[in-house]
């Protein structure tokens, strides 16, 4: 018996007991994660999700969280005089399926809300396209907000998506995050999108809390110190 099922974005191929490794994940090691995601499921009978199963599911424990090798990034411009170079080691996690389901599991919050989007008839789309303010007022409008909102992106682990995330819940500047709770900024990366549920936020809101102060030496201070996020 063996499943395809999406897991932080990816799609994997899986069997009982099979080691894998994904993008990092928010548990603790030893502790399980559940996947509901299942696009294809064969027990004898191959059944294909449209897109995903109802009711299936694949559960997994975590075994270690790691980082991989170190891939070299080097920018160029030629007579320029531009060079840049950073090195990058991706965090990962260490997974072992446990369990296959085919049909009984319960869909998560995230997975619903998804869905219901999807879902969303067409002529509802219509209306609210039909309500929206004149181009020239909404293009002033971003104007403000832009020049209000900080850069979110330098913030480590917080890429553009994710600073997208935050600044439309509301948590546009770094005192904003400094103040929110690292388990309400994963929630809301995760609303916004299962590719952003595998970022670790613990030390979001104390790297925030120094940008807003302009302590910037003090940041750069403990962003080398983090490992995938979380600080050693």
């Amino acid at each position: 018996m063996y499943a395809i099922v999406e897991m932080v974005g990816q799609q994997f191929k899986v069997a009982k007991d099979q080691k894998v490794f994904v993008h990092r994940l928010q548990g603790e090691e030893g502790s399980k994660v559940t996947f509901d995601n299942v696009l294809l499921l064969d027990n004898g009978t191959v059944t294909i999700g449209a897109p995903t199963i109802e009711g299936a599911a694949v559960t997994a424990k975590i075994l270690s969280h790691l980082k991989g090798d170190k891939v070299i990034v080097f920018k160029k411009k030629r007579r320029k005089g531009y060079r840049v170079k950073n090195g990058h080691r991706q965090s990962f996690t260490e997974i072992q399926i446990e369990s296959i389901v085919a049909s009984g599991a319960k869909k998560s919050a995230s997975t619903k809300k998804e869905v219901a989007k999807k879902e969303t008839p067409k002529k509802e789309v219509v209306k609210a396209k039909e309500t929206k303010a004149p181009a020239k007022a909404k293009v002033a409008a971003k104007k403000v907000k832009t020049s209000k909102a900080d850069d979110l992106k330098k913030i480590e682990g917080a890429g553009p998506k994710a600073a997208e995330a935050l600044v439309n819940a509301g948590l546009d500047t770094f005192a904003k995050v400094a103040k929110a709770d690292p388990a309400k900024l994963s929630e809301i990366l995760t609303e916004a999108s299962s590719r952003l549920s595998h970022l670790v936020t613990t030390t979001w809101p104390k790297q925030a809390g120094l940008a807003s102060e302009g302590k910037w030496d003090e940041l750069k201070e403990l962003q080398d110190r983090l490992d995938g996020g979380v600080e050693k």
